[in-house]
């Protein structure tokens, strides 16, 4: 499994990386709004981990995003 973490606090990144490196995922650190939409368009993750406060964004707002992206990508493939 493949799994992004958005977490702007390195510290934190650096605690959540060696289990679940351990646990078998291979993970994506980014630090940002931003460059988590870039690596989910460019990569097909099974699953995120994501801060809800970030530097450049709500992280409840991305969910958001996403989950839109989602619902319409479902609705044109009908």
């Amino acid at each position: 499994m493949r799994l992004l973490v958005i977490e702007d606090e390195s510290r934190i990144a650096e605690i959540l990386r060696p289990p679940l490196e351990q646990a078998g995922f291979a993970v994506d650190f980014v630090h940002l709004c931003a460059d988590g939409r870039v690596a989910l368009a460019s990569h097909a993750y099974d699953a995120a981990i994501l801060d809800l406060g970030l530097p450049d964004g709500d992280g409840l707002d991305l969910l958001e995003d996403l989950s839109e992206h989602a619902a319409m990508r479902s609705q044109s493939s009908c």
